[in-house]
C-alpha cells in the first residue's frame, strides 16, 4: 500500500565550499588567467589592493635548489593551515596517465592506422574538435584559428616521438605570420641537445603540413614545396627558382638562357609561379603578439646542480588594506553592512593565502620534476626518464590530482628553452631483467636505429625479431607495442620494407 510519511535520516557527506572551489581553480589557472582573476577580485573587493613595492621583489623572490623540494611548506596556523593544504590537494578525477600528450597522440594515430590502414597524418587538414566547456569553448570558437595552432594540431597527430615532437614544437615557434621558418636548424639542435640532421629530418616531415609551403626557409623553397605537390618541379623550374632575381628585373632573355627553354615555355612557367602562394600563412588569423611567460626558471647553480625559482613577475602581489577596513567597519551600522565588510575581509584573507600556497606548490612540483629529469638538462632530449604523476606526487607528499592541476598550462624556462611541465612526463617500459625501467622514447629510438641499419632485403627485421632483440637488451616489450611504435614513427612493415629495398637494388 502506497502512502506518504516524513522521515529524518542522519548521514555524512563531503561538501566543497566556495573557498575550496576557488583554491582548486587557482591552482590550475595559467599566469594570464590568474592575472584576469585577480583583476576581477580587485574590482569586487574594496579591501584588496596591489602591492606596488617594486623594490622588495628581489628580497621576496621564492627560490630553492631542486634537491630541497621537500623542505618548502607554507607556514599557516590552526584551522587556516588545514584549510589551505586541503584546498590545493583535493581528490578529483582529472588525472592523465603515464603518457605525455605527444605519446597519447601517437597512440591515437597508431589506433587509427590499425582501424583503416596506413594514415599520413602529416597531411591532416583543419579538422578536429575542441573538448572544452563554458566560456573556454566560447572564447576559443569565437576567433579564427591561428597558423601556430593549426601547425601544432598537425604536429600532435603526425606520430612524432616525444623527442621529435619537442623539436617540431620548437620549429613551429620559429614560424612567422607568413608561414616562413625564421630560426635555423643549428640553433634548434643546440637548444635541444641533438644532432642537426635530426632537426632537419623533423623539418622535412613538417614540410608535409598544410598549407603547402609552410615552414620553408626562403621564397624559392616555399614555391618548390608547392610545385612538388603539383608534380611540376623539374630541372627547368628549379633553375627558374634559383634565378628569381632575374624574374624580378624582367630579364627574360637571361632567364631563357639560364633555364634552357624557349619563350613559350618560359611564359607558361611564369604563369605557374603566379598561381602559387608566396605567403602560405597569410590565410590564417593573425595571432595577438603575446609571448608565453614562464612560471618557473631553472638555472645552473655555480655550486653544482640546478636552482629552481619562481618568476615573480607573473605572481600577483596583493595586500589587505587594514586601515580602510577599520574605517568602514566602524562606520557600518546595519547588519547587512557589517556582514558585507566581514565577508570581504574573509575573502581577501583567503585569496592572499591561496595565492601564496599556489606559488609554493608550483615551485615544489617543478623542483621535483627538475630533480627527476636532471639528465635531460645536462645531456639533452634523448635522456628523458620515465616519469608519471604518481612518482612526483609520492615524492612531494601530495595527491596526483594536485600535480595534474599544477602541470596544466605552466611553463618552465630552462637553458635548453621553454617547456610545458607536462612535457617531462613520459611513459615507462619494464625491464626484462628486473632493472630500471626504460623510457618509451628511448625504446622508440632503438627501434628506429635497428630499422635504419637494414642494408638489404635479407637484413629486414620483422616485429617479432625486434621484440627478441629488445628482450635480449633487457627491454620487456610486446609485439603489438613494437608495431604501435613503428607505425607511430611512420615506418612501413617488414614486408613493405623488403619490397622497397628490393626495388632500390
Amino acid at each position: 500500500m502506497l502512502g506518504q510519511r516524513l522521515e529524518i535520516r542522519q548521514g555524512q557527506s563531503l561538501v566543497i565550499t566556495p573557498q575550496l572551489q576557488q583554491a582548486i581553480k587557482l591552482l590550475q589557472l595559467s599566469n594570464l588567467e590568474i592575472e584576469a582573476f585577480v583583476e576581477a577580485e580587485l574590482e569586487r573587493n574594496p579591501l584588496l589592493q596591489r602591492d606596488e613595492r617594486e623594490g622588495d621583489r628581489e628580497a621576496d623572490k621564492v627560490e630553492a635548489p631542486a634537491e630541497a623540494a621537500d623542505a618548502r611548506e607554507l607556514e599557516f596556523s590552526g584551522a587556516d593551515a588545514e584549510a589551505a593544504r586541503e584546498s590545493v590537494d583535493a581528490r578529483e578525477d582529472d588525472l592523465y596517465g603515464d603518457s605525455s600528450p605527444a605519446e597519447r597522440a601517437a597512440e591515437a594515430a597508431a589506433a587509427g592506422a590499425d582501424a583503416g590502414g596506413a594514415i599520413d597524418w602529416s597531411r591532416t587538414g583543419k579538422g578536429g574538435s575542441i573538448e572544452a566547456d563554458g566560456d573556454v569553448f566560447e572564447r576559443l570558437s569565437s576567433r579564427e584559428k591561428t597558423l601556430s595552432e593549426h601547425l601544432n594540431e598537425q604536429a600532435l597527430m603526425a606520430g612524432f616521438s616525444t623527442a621529435d615532437h619537442a623539436i617540431a614544437v620548437s620549429l613551429i615557434d620559429g614560424v612567422d605570420d607568413g608561414g616562413y621558418l625564421r630560426v635555423s636548424c643549428e640553433e634548434i639542435a643546440d637548444r635541444m641537445g641533438c644532432e642537426v640532421e635530426r632537426v632537419e629530418a623533423v623539418l622535412a616531415r613538417c614540410h608535409g603540413f598544410e598549407p603547402t609551403g609552410v615552414m620553408a626557409r626562403s621564397v624559392p623553397e616555399c614555391l618548390a614545396l608547392q610545385l612538388r605537390e603539383r608534380n611540376r618541379f623539374d630541372p627547368a623550374m628549379a633553375c627558374l627558382l634559383d634565378n628569381l632575381d632575374l624574374l624580378a628585373r624582367r630579364d627574360l632573355n637571361a632567364l631563357k638562357k639560364a633555364c634552357g627553354v624557349d619563350e613559350d615555355d618560359l611564359r607558361d612557367m611564369i604563369a605557374e609561379l603566379k598561381a602559387l602562394t608566396p605567403r602560405p600563412g597569410a590565410a590564417f588569423g593573425a595571432e595577438a603578439v603575446q609571448a608565453v611567460a614562464p612560471d618557473v626558471f631553472v638555472r645552473e647553480d655555480p655550486a653544482g646542480g640546478w636552482r629552481v625559482e619562481l618568476n615573480t613577475d607573473t605572481l600577483p602581489r596583493l595586500l589587505i588594506d587594514q586601515r580602510y577596513h577599520a574605517r568602514v567597519a566602524s562606520a557600518a551600522r546595519s547588519e547587512t553592512e557589517k556582514s558585507f565588510v566581514s565577508e570581504c575581509l574573509a575573502s581577501a584573507n583567503w585569496l592572499v593565502k591561496s595565492l601564496d600556497q599556489r606559488a609554493r606548490t608550483i615551485l615544489k612540483v617543478a623542483s621535483e620534476i627538475v630533480r627527476q629529469q636532471d639528465a635531460f638538462f645536462v645531456f639533452g632530449v634523448e635522456h628523458l626518464r620515465p616519469l608519471n604523476l604518481k612518482t612526483v606526487a609520492d615524492a612531494i607528499g601530495m595527491h596526483e590530482s594536485t600535480v595534474s592541476r599544477v602541470t596544466s598550462n605552466k611553463y618552465l624556462m630552462t637553458p635548453r628553452g621553454m617547456f610545458e611541465l607536462k612535457f617531462f612526463f613520459t611513459s615507462a617500459i619494464a625491464s626484462s631483467d628486473g632493472g630500471a625501467a626504460h623510457s618509451a622514447e628511448s625504446v622508440r629510438h632503438k627501434i628506429r636505429q635497428m630499422i635504419e641499419a637494414e642494408a638489404s632485403e635479407n637484413d629486414v627485421l620483422s616485429d617479432d625479431r625486434i621484440v627478441e632483440i629488445l628482450k635480449e637488451a633487457g627491454v620487456d616489450i610486446a609485439r603489438r607495442t613494437v608495431a604501435k611504435y613503428r607505425e607511430a614513427l611512420r615506418i612501413p612493415s617488414s614486408v613493405e620494407r623488403k619490397r622497397l629495398l628490393k626495388a632500390a637494388c
